[in-house]
C-alpha cells in the first residue's frame, strides 16, 4: 500500500468520524420502545431462525431518511458488551444492519444458546439521544 494512499485514508476517517460526532444526536419520544416479537425469551428453535422486530412510539424508516420519530433496526446476536451508543453503530457477524427499513429476518445460527437485542439506529446509524433497545432475550437451538 503507498504511504499517500494510507496517510489520505486515515484523513478521510478521522475527518468523517469528527463529522459524525458534531452531528447533534436524533431525539426519540420518551414512550418508544422496541421489542422482539418472536422468538420469545427462553424458547427453543430451529435454525435458521425468524426474528420479528417491534417497535411502539416510533415509525420505521430505511437509513438515510431524516424523519422525524423513526429509526431503523439493528439486532445484536450474541453481543457481550453494548455498542457505543454515539457513533454509527458497525456492520459486523454479530451486529446485523436493516438499514432497507426491515422489520424481521432469517438467521442462521448453531445449536446451543444465543441472545438477542434490537438497537433502534436514526438514519445515520447512531443509536437515539434516548436510545431505544429492546430488552436481551435468550434462545436454544437444537
Amino acid at each position: 500500500m503507498n504511504k499517500t494512499f494510507l496517510v489520505t485514508t486515515l484523513t478521510l476517517t478521522a475527518l468523517t468520524g469528527l463529522a459524525i460526532a458534531q452531528v447533534p444526536k436524533t431525539k426519540a419520544p420518551e414512550t418508544a420502545s422496541a421489542y422482539i416479537i418472536s422468538p420469545k425469551d427462553g424458547e427453543t428453535v430451529s435454525s435458521p431462525v425468524t426474528v420479528r422486530f417491534g417497535l411502539k412510539g416510533m415509525g420505521v424508516a430505511p437509513a438515510g431518511a431524516n424523519l422525524p420519530n423513526t429509526g431503523h433496526h439493528h439486532l445484536l446476536i450474541d453481543v457481550a458488551t453494548p455498542p457505543d451508543v454515539n457513533a454509527p453503530l458497525p456492520a459486523t457477524d454479530t451486529i446485523k444492519h436493516f438499514g432497507g427499513g426491515q422489520t424481521e429476518t432469517e438467521i442462521t445460527l448453531t445449536p446451543g444458546k444465543h441472545t438477542l437485542q434490537l438497537v433502534l439506529g436514526d438514519y445515520l446509524h447512531i443509536p437515539h439521544e434516548k436510545p431505544i433497545t429492546s430488552p436481551k432475550i435468550t434462545i436454544t437451538v437444537k
